[in-house]
């Protein structure tokens, strides 16, 4: 390809070698994007990520740009219309549960200013470096996700379990997850 050394999940396919070099890892401090992802790594449960990578326009454009306050206002026609969109995953626990989380994302940027605020919060604002030589380092989970699964649960989120809310870490750019070795590490 390029010659660069990456993490070796994302492999040749250039979707994927275009969100590593681009976005896993980045810090997100957008709430629209923030609320993206965190639905995104809901819809991933139980499939693989280049099955939402491939599909994440069509969910853009079904959800209306992730704008959480258009979400939160969904009612069963729109839930109907989104069940029926075969460009996007048709879980109706997974739509379901982003029109819960769109309501509760609200009422954290009601109640600390932005959701941006309250989830970096999680680490003192500033990304946890990892260390990590190889893939099989990485944890699925750590004590901190575990912490912000269960704080998010008692909000009342849904699709919010420890090893989604670590995914969502690694992609918004929390954790630095990046192996030591690729070229994203130390940018």
């Amino acid at each position: 390809m390029d010659g660069k050394i990456r993490c070796i999940w994302c492999g040749d396919n250039p979707i994927y070698v275009d969100y590593h070099d681009n976005e896993w890892g980045r810090p997100v401090h957008d709430d629209v994007r923030l609320f993206e992802m965190l639905i995104l790594e809901g819809m991933q449960a139980g499939l693989s990520w280049i099955t939402v990578l491939n599909k994440r326009e069509a969910f853009r454009e079904a959800f209306d740009g992730f704008d959480p306050y258009k979400v939160a206002l969904y009612d069963d026609s729109k839930i109907k219309e989104l069940l029926a969109n075969e460009k996007i995953i048709r879980n109706r626990l997974k739509i379901n549960a982003a029109v819960n989380n769109a309501k509760l994302f609200i009422k954290v940027i009601e109640e600390y200013g932005s959701f941006d605020k309250f989830i970096w919060g999680y680490v003192d604002y500033a990304p946890i470096k990892n260390r990590w030589e190889k893939l099989s380092d990485i944890p699925a989970s750590t004590p901190l996700s575990d912490k912000i699964s269960k704080d998010l649960k008692k909000m009342g989120f849904k699709f919010v379990g420890s090893t989604i809310i670590y995914s969502f870490m690694q992609a918004v750019g929390m954790v630095n997850d990046h192996v030591t070795e690729c070229f994203a590490y130390n940018e």
